[in-house]
């Protein structure tokens, strides 16, 4: 049975160390004993996830990878494989964010291999897809997220859909303080809703949860959230500030718990 709660998801990056991770684990399990309408995943930087794990043992406060490997093992310098994600307590991994893409060169194919190695492993996934600035201003949206999907998730759909999370992050919302509109947060969100019915009819309706992510704050979050077709969040800049995570958390259960 797909889980109906909003996915209020941070994506730490390369910031705090495991001692900062450690004591922003621990008040936010205190806090999310208020916040049980809503399903929390932190991605932590690596050296931190095992910190994480020790606080958040006994809560249901799930952890994912920032990034992960294809290969089981083998010589690939700093990279890290699904098995050691697992052995460190994450069940989720982030594949294919903008900044794999667009700063390590990331290609759809390799991003592909990280899916499918991520699922066949027993990780969940967050996939991120998203248009740049140049795309959308040359109404290239719709092209660019077909062909990430498509390319990201050929030959998958026959995984459980609870197993696979879609992150829509325009890449011009991204750490630049600019969000999306509801609109156009929303059309983009109708888009891929509508080319995961078409491409991957194994993909259930509605049984896939598509998150929004850019430059979200508690100051958007209400307004966003309401918006039809946006099940959560993927949250960075916000998501490092605990209370202030929170905050989005609150505003995402409490409209929710309004619009049922």
């Amino acid at each position: 049975m797909i889980d109906s709660k909003p996915v209020i998801a941070a994506n730490w990056k390369m910031y705090k160390t495991p001692q900062e991770g450690y004591q922003f684990a621990r008040q936010l399990a205190t806090k999310a004993l208020n916040l049980k309408g809503v399903k929390f995943i932190l991605a932590p930087s690596a050296t931190a996830i095992f910190h994480l794990a020790e606080v958040l043992k006994d809560t249901p406060i799930e952890m994912a990878g920032q990034n992960m490997h294809f290969a089981e093992e083998g010589a690939f310098t700093g990279e890290t494989s699904a098995s050691m994600l697992q052995a460190s307590g994450c069940t989720w991994v982030i594949i294919g964010h903008s900044e794999r893409r667009h700063v390590f060169g990331e290609s759809d194919d390799f991003i592909r291999q990280k899916v499918a190695a991520a699922l066949q492993a027993g990780l969940n996934v967050i996939m991120c897809i998203g248009e740049r600035l140049e795309d959308r201003e040359a109404h290239r949206t719709q092209g660019v997220l077909q062909q990430q999907l498509r390319d990201g998730l050929e030959g998958l759909d026959e995984y459980p859909a609870e197993r696979l999370v879609i992150a829509y992050e325009p890449v011009w919302a991204i750490g630049t303080g600019v969000v999306a509109s509801p609109q156009q947060a929303g059309d983009a969100h109708g888009q891929v809703r509508a080319i995961l019915n078409q491409r991957f009819p194994g993909l259930a309706d509605a049984d896939v949860k598509i998150l929004y992510g850019g430059s979200v704050k508690s100051a958007n979050a209400a307004e966003l959230i309401s918006t039809p077709g946006i099940d959560g969040f993927l949250i960075g800049g916000a998501s490092l500030d605990v209370n202030e995570y929170c905050s989005i958390a609150e505003i995402a259960q409490n409209e929710v718990q309004v619009t049922n």
